[in-house]
């Protein structure tokens, strides 16, 4: 995924679905490089993690 993408995500109002690494997860910010996004398992889980936004992906 792109920065930009992510960027309008963050923005949205929508309830878009993202994963990564094959798992649903949440977009809390995006690094101000724009190389990097904070994402956090769907559900009741809090454990957040850095990842490259490459690798996230939009799911239709």
């Amino acid at each position: 995924m792109e920065s930009k993408r992510v960027k309008q995500i963050l923005s949205s109002s929508a309830d878009i679905k993202v994963t990564y690494n094959g798992v649903n997860v949440w977009i809390d910010s995006v690094s101000e490089d724009g190389q990097t996004a904070t994402v956090h398992l769907r559900g009741p889980l809090e454990e957040r993690s850095v990842v490259p936004i490459t690798e996230l992906m939009e799911q239709e």
